[in-house]
């Protein structure tokens, strides 16, 4: 016997709430309006739907023109990680320049811009600070994303970050909990496991999502790791002891946990996205991000179905399901409130400044330029040079349609600077850049020189041939410096680009920190 799903009754309503879908377009298909209609409460927005703010100010308005507290949520952590700035590069620094600045006054005011500009969009919900401890140098999937490997440092900045971007009403959501720094495998492929003992999770894991408890975090990331000292068998989005015991009743957190995206390899390869979306809700969570990868109609109504269909059975009790949505709107209720109060930047945007700094929107790029640090000398620029971009494949959080390095920001510094790109498929890049080079200074840009043999011994190559050569290293700087001139941004926005290509043009000198 089939059994007819209501898509007005409660438990459907309730289902709906707790979605957090994405979908195709830079404007709302009417398949969206219509759930809206049915209960759907948040969306999520990704860079296919991002063309200008003024049309995402747009979109977000047609939205709330069916419900007018719905949650409009995206993942713009400024640094890599960027949807707003998509085909640009983000106009903030990320994680792991703010903390290299260790400056948390700074770090509250880059957030507080950003969050302006995202509620000028009308975007509400933002899927960032990580909180993650880059434990693992060879981290594939959090690295610059970190505000660092120490946990006290990352704890602080977790909390200043949360000040400044609810602030402008916008709240945040801490990620990816209980920590994704220690692991050497992408979740967005397969499942990683943390073999560390309770111990050290407390002392170094829980430490930033403490502080980002203390400082009023709105929302709570999950993460599809699995840490046999909590739970040897189920990952952290779908474990009670984690989500529940932990999270909800030891560390006393009472907003709204959300998973990370229910498509990614670690769930849908173990359990599928409808049984994990259960399992996930049953184990505490009010939230399922889904749409990076799966932005239909038919996706939404499979896990709606999936959620109603677990609780008609009893395996999912209906009281859970009434309670994540309860949190879903409660969510919703305060980001409308936020906006009608007036939260955020106040006298400080009417000025053009940003919040206790005096410098205005360029606040990103006075962050970019205090993270660098630089490692020798090479005199400033008078001719044309050659950039070497030494790439590697983009992890799928910072995705390969943003741009980034030096080349466009220094070409228009010293015009006739010119640049190539090379990878591991690279027969012979010493001896191809040499010959591209010709005459002209080399500079060598990449990311995580560290996590790849090739570029190290291509450096090395280049700089025994060309002592002259510049080193900008835009990940992790965890490789010794080499080169006339090495620079560390810290990160790969379009603002780390600048300020390197500053300097090396002689612009400008590197503040340090």
């Amino acid at each position: 016997m089939t059994t007819l799903i209501s898509t007005t009754d409660t438990v459907t309503r309730d289902a709906l709430a707790v979605l957090q879908p994405g979908f195709t377009g830079t404007t709302v298909p009417d398949w969206v309006l219509r759930r809206v209609d049915e209960g759907l409460a948040s969306v999520a927005l990704f860079g296919r739907n991002i063309r200008t703010a003024e049309q995402v100010a747009a979109l977000t308005a047609q939205l709330r023109a069916e419900r007018a507290d719905i949650l409009v949520a995206i993942d713009e952590e400024g640094g890599d990680v960027t949807r707003l700035e998509v085909r640009t590069g983000s106009s903030f620094p990320g994680n792991l320049a703010l903390g290299h600045v260790d400056d948390v006054a700074l770090t509250r005011a880059v957030a507080q811009e950003l969050g302006r500009r995202l509620a000028e969009c009308g975007v509400n919900l933002d899927w960032a600070p990580s909180a993650d401890v880059n434990s693992n140098p060879g981290n594939p999937i959090i690295g610059v994303r970190s505000f660092g490997a120490d946990a006290a440092l990352v704890a602080r900045h977790t909390a200043a970050y949360i000040e400044g971007l609810q602030a402008a009403g916008v709240a945040a959501c801490t990620k990816h909990f209980p920590g994704h720094g220690d692991t050497a495998i992408d979740s967005h492929h397969a499942l990683p496991r943390i073999d560390v003992d309770l111990e050290t999770l407390h002392a170094r894991e829980l430490v930033p999502f403490r502080a980002a408890i203390a400082a009023g975090s709105k929302c709570v990331m999950s993460a599809h790791i699995l840490l046999p000292a909590l739970d040897p068998d189920r990952p952290g989005t779908v474990s009670p002891r984690i989500l529940t015991g932990l999270l909800r009743e030891e560390m006393g957190y009472d907003g709204l946990i959300v998973t990370d995206a229910v498509e990614m390899q670690a769930i849908a390869g173990t359990y599928g996205i409808e049984r994990g979306s259960v399992l996930a809700i049953a184990a505490g969570a009010d939230a399922l991000c889904v749409g990076g990868g799966l932005e239909d109609d038919g996706t939404v109504q499979r896990l709606r179905d999936a959620l109603v269909a677990a609780v008609r059975s009893g395996e999912l009790a209906e009281e859970r399901l009434a309670d994540a949505a309860a949190r879903v709107r409660a969510l919703a209720s305060w980001t409308q409130g936020a906006k009608e109060a007036g939260s955020g930047p106040g006298a400080a945007e009417q000025e053009g400044t940003a919040p206790g700094t005096g410098i205005g929107s360029d606040i990103g790029l006075v962050a970019a330029r205090r993270a660098v640090r630089v490692t020798g000398s090479a005199g400033p620029l008078t001719e044309p040079a050659y950039v070497a971009a030494f790439t590697s494949a983009s992890n799928i959080a910072v995705g390969d349609e943003t741009p980034w390095g030096v080349a466009a920001e220094l070409g228009r510094l010293v015009p006739g600077t010119s640049t190539d790109t090379y990878s591991g498929e690279t027969a012979e890049p010493v001896a191809e850049v040499l010959r591209a080079a010709r005459e002209r200074r080399i500079v060598v840009v990449l990311r995580d020189a560290h996590r790849h043999a090739w570029m190290a011994g291509a450096i090395d190559a280049l700089v025994a041939a060309r002592p002259d050569t510049v080193v900008v290293e835009m990940g992790v700087p965890q490789a010794p410096p080499r080169g006339a001139l090495h620079i560390a941004t810290h990160g790969a926005a379009r603002v780390c680009g600048l300020a390197a290509a500053e300097i090396i043009a002689g612009g400008t000198q590197a503040h340090g920190a």
